[in-house]
């Protein structure tokens, strides 16, 4: 497997979509996660940040008329589309319409979805989990109808912090309708770390997307109590608590066959994460 690298362009609020596309490709992506969100009415006059005001406003709303933009400049700049890093909930389903007939029109294979809430914990998992399964039957029919797949995500305070939490909800469904964005990013910060080889074993052709960014453990105060607390801080990918080349490894022997998207919101300088990732990612390619 020679990995093919994305970058998510939720983190490029200050680029439009052509910067972005010059950017990535100067860089050497193979592609990229393309943002298609709302941005919220109270945001739109603040500066940009990456879940508030950006300057690509591409959404739900405007995929339709702004998709032949979107297609045209990832050609123009040698980039594939590995999907589309959408926010909306399963049960919001005109906005799962929107974007699912968007990107069969444009010829966009995959989209991220959401559980209907996130996890709480006065509320019995199991009631979060069912719900979820619920939500998706109606978004996946919408999406199979369209030929595009949806993504569910493994992200921290979730439904699914982990892979085996995400194969409880997509094991539901055919492979064909739904896959999971295997996130090593979120899966290092606290919650949802599993041996990475499991965890592909375990959802093996739902896993279609990758979501590559390092975290680790930092020693806080001690409670009341005497426990260690602990913090959890976003590095580089070299110094993620993950092994990230035995990851590579692992995704190359299961040939698999998707996009590494390098998604990291840390304080600094766009273009020196983003090259400092890609090389590193570059660097351990088994092939």
């Amino acid at each position: 497997m020679s990995i093919r690298i994305s970058a998510t362009t939720v983190m490029l609020p200050d680029y439009d979509m052509e910067e972005t596309a010059q950017l990535l490709s100067r860089l050497g992506f193979d592609g990229a996660e393309w943002r298609c969100r709302h941005i919220p009415e109270s945001a739109r006059d603040q500066p940009y940040s990456p879940w508030g005001n950006v300057k690509n406003d591409l959404s739900p709303d405007n995929l339709m008329q702004r998709g032949e933009e979107v297609v045209a400049l990832s050609r123009e700049y040698g980039l594939e589309i590995a999907c589309l890093a959408t926010a909306m909930r399963a049960d919001e389903l005109d906005e799962v319409r929107k974007v699912a007939e968007g990107c069969s029109h444009w010829g966009i294979r995959r989209f991220r979805i959401g559980a209907p809430r996130g996890y709480n914990p006065q509320e019995n998992y199991r009631d979060l989990l069912d719900d979820t399964i619920r939500a998706l039957e109606p978004a996946l029919a919408i999406a199979r109808e369209c030929g595009v797949r949806a993504l569910l995500e493994i992200h921290r305070n979730t439904v699914a912090c982990s892979a085996s939490q995400a194969y409880l909800i997509v094991r539901n469904f055919d492979p064909q309708d739904i896959g999971v964005i295997f996130d090593i990013a979120n899966m290092s910060l606290g919650q949802g770390h599993e041996p990475t080889k499991m965890g592909l074993d375990l959802l093996g052709p739902y896993v279609q997307h990758v979501h590559a960014g390092g975290g680790a453990p930092v020693a806080g105060e001690r409670g009341p109590d005497g426990q260690q607390l602990w913090n959890w801080e976003t590095v580089d990918l070299a110094d993620s608590v993950i092994d990230v080349p035995q990851f590579v490894r692992e995704l190359a022997a299961m040939n698999y066959q998707g996009f590494i998207s390098v998604e990291d919101f840390r304080p600094l300088p766009t273009e020196e994460k983003l090259l400092t990732q890609l090389q590193f990612l570059r660097s351990v390619d088994p092939s």
